[in-house]
């Protein structure tokens, strides 16, 4: 089995759409999606939005949000779907994972780099970060 990653599926469907065909539409990427044995974060409806160019004569579409975990075999599913989908103008996937580990060993290094340049300058240990005063003065009521 291959790894989950996580995704962004945006998809625009076209404005003569009713809210029945976009409701279909995610059915069937959760059907897809499912079968890979991948997850469904988040769905959001944006709404009728105006596109920033005319795309095959629309000017206009309701776009959509999936925030996705799955596998690689499912975004070509998902991709080649969407691809021959008649009411989707356009569709985009984008995996959103990698800036995540990235912001992560980012963190990892600040935090090291500033232990060791404390540490070089003779100064103790960084104390963990303070409580929020709410949360101390509730415990401290019980």
């Amino acid at each position: 089995m291959s790894t989950l990653r996580q995704y962004e599926l945006v998809y625009i469907v076209s404005p003569s759409a009713t809210d029945e065909v976009v409701a279909e539409l995610h059915t069937q990427v959760e059907a897809i999606v499912g079968k890979f044995d991948g997850r469904i974060e988040k769905t959001e409806n944006w709404g009728k939005r105006r596109l920033a160019y005319e795309v095959n004569h629309y000017k206009e579409g309701t776009y959509v949000l999936e925030l996705l975990s799955g596998s690689g075999e499912m975004v070509t599913e998902l991709e080649r779907r969407l691809r021959v989908a008649e009411d989707v103008v356009r569709h985009l996937v984008v995996r959103v994972d990698e800036e995540l580990h990235v912001a992560e060993r980012t963190a990892t290094r600040r935090a090291e780099t500033r232990k060791r340049r404390r540490a070089g300058r003779g100064l103790p240990p960084e104390a963990p970060a303070a409580r929020p005063p709410v949360e101390a003065a509730a415990e401290e009521k019980e």
